[in-house]
């Protein structure tokens, strides 16, 4: 396994790099400041439509998607130092590059599933970054993190589909450019195989009966960036059968096939967040006089910035070799990987960030720095595709079959 860079990675992250800085991070105020302006307050803020121009211009955009049909052509090891960057900025840097969730997910879902028609009437746009789109599968009735849950029936009647049901933390669903929803439900509710009652359709924002009811709070941020993550109701929505995306019955394999790409892109950008918590540490740690001296003479926090540094080279390994996996054998044969990095790169980084917390005090926790959504975004890895408990559950059964 060799991990160095190859050419066009480290020519890809030199202008990706360049472009943080001389773009991104100076329009982190920017954007909150617009934000507080807008007539709707899930809408867009200017500056991100600049930054995505921008970004466009510079070669900086798709560049998660492996195949050059609709993306840069970039391999999972090529894009995850990329990934990495942009998770030092998660509200602003992934929307600006096209390369945010959930769209990320849902954009390999039609590329790879959907049909000629779907491609052309919602992948095309949204690889241009025209609109925006959500994955409605989580529901508040039911443990969502076993799939074979889902209440939401979706029933034949004719050439249509009717759909009924509730999901919640529905991401990107406040955000009005959010044109298609792809909902997950059951088809077979009472099929023998649990893992083949449940399919996907595609369902156009404004259709009669889909109702986008509330925004969920996240530790209590409304997570504008991200489009927030909405409640919304399906009362007897109907679409064409022709919306259906892959073949009845496929939507756990879809759902699966989704959402190992989108857990090693979650991983990639946390590390990032954890580089941006270590230089905010130090930063703080030069600047701050308490007890006659420098923080950073304090043992307990160079012992945190050690911490963590370690902590953030192994994680960095681990994904590098989950990428790299994934390019050689394919998500399936890094299985054990995947589910290793999402146990491990959440719960690290959440504590790198929580030492950065403690290290600015009350800045820590207020708006005025940008910890405290830091911690919040990575705590909520903790649960979202997949919580740690179903990642560790399957891993260690992997393990001891090996015994039995």
């Amino acid at each position: 396994m060799d991990f160095a860079f190859d050419a066009r990675t480290e020519e890809l992250r030199a202008r990706l790099l360049a472009f943080m800085d001389a773009y991104v991070l100076p329009a982190e105020e920017v954007a909150h400041e617009q934000r507080s302006r807008l007539a709707d307050p899930w809408g867009t803020p200017p500056v991100v439509e600049e930054l995505k121009a921008e970004a466009r211009r510079q070669g900086l955009w798709n560049l998660f998607l492996p195949g050059k049909e609709y993306g840069a052509g970039l391999t999972n090891l090529q894009y995850a130092p990329l990934a990495e960057i942009t998770g030092r900025s998660p509200q602003l840097a992934p929307t600006a590059l096209n390369c945010a969730a959930p769209d990320t997910g849902n954009m390999e879902v039609l590329a790879q599933f959907g049909s000629e028609e779907q491609r052309e009437r919602w992948l095309e746009p949204l690889l241009a970054g025209e609109i925006r789109s959500a994955f409605a599968m989580t529901e508040p009735e039911v443990a969502s993190s076993d799939a074979t849950n889902i209440r939401t029936r979706i029933e034949r009647d004719g050439d249509d589909y009717v759909i009924s049901g509730r999901k919640w933390y529905i991401s990107g669903a406040m955000n009005p450019a959010c044109a298609v929803f792809i909902v997950m439900g059951k088809t077979d509710p009472d099929g023998e195989d649990i893992r083949r009652q449940q399919s996907m359709v595609l369902v156009p924002r404004g259709t009669p009966g889909l109702e986008v009811r509330r925004a969920m709070r996240v530790y209590g941020y409304e997570d504008h960036g991200h489009g927030g993550h909405a409640e919304i109701v399906l009362d007897r929505v109907r679409v064409p059968v022709t919306n259906l995306v892959g073949e009845e019955g496929g939507g756990f394999a879809i759902a699966q096939a989704r959402l190992g790409p989108g857990r090693i892109h979650h991983c990639m950008r946390l590390i990032g967040m954890a580089e941006r918590a270590i230089e905010l540490m130090c930063l703080r740690a030069v600047s701050r006089t308490a007890f006659g001296g420098p923080l950073a003479r304090q043992g307990v926090v160079r012992n945190w910035i050690a911490d963590a540094r370690v902590t953030v080279e192994q994680l960095r390994l681990l994904v590098l070799k989950t990428a790299w996996l994934m390019d050689t054998v394919g998500n399936r044969g890094a299985h054990t990987e995947i589910q290793a990095i999402k146990i491990a790169t959440p719960r690290a980084v959440v504590d790198i960030i929580d030492s950065a917390v403690q290290l600015y005090g009350a800045g820590g926790v207020g708006q005025d720095f940008p910890l405290a959504e830091l911690w919040a975004a990575a705590r909520t890895l903790r649960l979202a595709d997949g919580p740690d408990e179903v990642h560790q559950r399957s891993l260690a059964r992997r393990e001891l079959k090996k015994y039995l």
